[in-house]
């Protein structure tokens, strides 16, 4: 499958999790904006992958970013960051979403485990309630977080960064 081919609807999503499903194949789902995708984003994803079969990335859209990141952000329109986030060989599906939370992606595609990375933990997660009521877990992956898009942002932004 190519790279843009993995970006999907939720709906186009929900029907291959149908066949997974009926396959024995277990789905993690990872959300974030990927904003400037850097290394800890790769190990997040990565670690994900490892937790399941298949790796669903839902990826906040520009709109859900400046609500939750402030009006400068994102640095990356949303299509283009699907597509990275789609071209890592750890991805198997992409989701654009609006909303503030994946709760309703949630909802859908009902994954065998929510995977945040490691400024949460499994009980803090906050979707983790609509996971664990319907028999999901939560996880955790990823390297601590020594790398952040609004570090490396600044970084990139000081005339004295070379």
């Amino acid at each position: 499958m190519s790279t843009l081919e993995k970006i999907q609807s939720l709906k186009q999503v929900a029907e291959a999790r149908v066949r997974w499903k009926q396959e024995g194949r277990t789905v993690a789902l990872a959300n974030g904006v990927f904003d400037l995708l850097h290394v800890g984003h790769v190990r997040y994803l990565e670690g994900a992958r490892e937790l399941a079969d298949v790796l669903v990335v839902a990826v906040n859209s520009d709109a859900s970013t400046r609500a939750y990141k402030g009006p400068g952000r994102p640095h990356i329109p949303e299509n283009e960051r699907a597509e990275l986030v789609a071209a890592l060989a750890c991805t198997d599906r992409v989701i654009v979403f609006d909303e503030p939370n994946v709760r309703g992606i949630i909802r859908v595609l009902r994954p065998d485990v929510h995977v945040k990375g490691t400024d949460y933990t499994p009980d803090s997660i906050p979707e983790g309630d609509e996971v664990r009521a319907y028999g999901g877990r939560t996880a955790v992956s990823g390297d601590p977080k020594n790398h952040s898009t609004t570090e490396l942002a600044r970084r990139l932004g000081r005339e004295d960064a070379k």
